[in-house]
């Protein structure tokens, strides 16, 4: 799983995100456009470019990267590219701003003594997913980023109380259809081998096509859930979790673990 790729699909989706990540409030957050930019002479691709749209009082852009392995040009590519993309474009912005995500400090390139003067600017942010503290005690735009770094049997648990969060808090930075699928999204990330249709089931949501987060109000549809949890018990037992684990995840019973692996066995001989 790459796990960069999860958080270029979130910003592509929901922009206004990444502002609260960084602490940039702005009333243009939310209309600025996350895009893949390619820079010629020579050629250079930007995956984060935080473009502010046309009548933003402030043209500021925002350079983003998300880092979750072990790059000694880190810090070049990035500042070469970013400065690159300026120079091509004088004219377009006033201001600019840099921000590296790093799954934990431990990914920092071993010599960074070149670029000490731009990493230590007031215009370079540098943020560690794993320093940020307990989910529950940051806003929710950023108990989502540490949803990408958390392990299976966390994530589940994590997206289900951050989901409960969501429906009793005001949420002013992100609609709560966003967030609920901004945790679907992070879970199929996470959960490669199962359907969206099943990470529902064990989240206990259900996204319609428009996105939109609906309660299941009809005891087929809760039933019908139901059944998908139990179907995934044997994937997850053969991953080598317990059944202790398996039901946490799963939200099940240790009985309904037991019962759901006997069935399984009794079908495949």
């Amino acid at each position: 799983m790459r796990r960069d790729a999860i958080f270029y699909t979130i910003f592509k989706r929901v922009p206004g995100l990444f502002f609260e990540l960084v602490e940039q409030p702005s009333p243009e957050a939310a209309s600025y456009c996350f895009e893949s930019v390619e820079v010629k002479e020579p050629t250079f691709r930007i995956d984060g470019v935080f473009l502010p749209p046309p009548d933003a009082t402030s043209q500021t852009i925002f350079f983003a990267e998300v880092q979750f392995q072990r790059d000694e040009l880190l810090y070049h590519r990035f500042f070469s590219e970013s400065m690159l993309y300026m120079y091509r474009n004088p004219s377009l912005y006033d201001d600019w701003y840099g921000v590296i995500i790093l799954q934990s400090r431990s990914l920092e390139p071993e010599n960074s003594t070149i670029h000490r003067s731009l990493l230590n600017s007031s215009q370079v942010q540098r943020i560690y997913l794993d320093e940020l503290g307990s989910p529950d005690e940051q806003k929710v735009g950023i108990s989502l980023m540490q949803l990408t770094i958390a392990s299976e049997t966390q994530m589940v648990r994590e997206a289900k109380r951050l989901i409960e969060r969501v429906q009793q808090e005001q949420i002013t930075v992100l609609a709560k259809k966003e967030i609920i699928d901004v945790i679907t999204t992070i879970a199929v990330y996470k959960f490669a081998n199962l359907s969206r249709e099943e990470v529902e089931a064990m989240l206990g949501v259900k996204l319609e096509e428009t996105r939109v987060y609906q309660e299941a109000k009809q005891e087929g549809r809760e039933e019908g859930r139901e059944e998908l949890k139990l179907e995934l018990v044997p994937r997850f037992l053969a991953r080598g979790m317990s059944m202790e684990e398996v039901a946490q995840l799963l939200d099940l019973t240790i009985e309904q673990v037991r019962l759901a692996t006997e069935q399984e066995s009794s079908t495949s001989t």
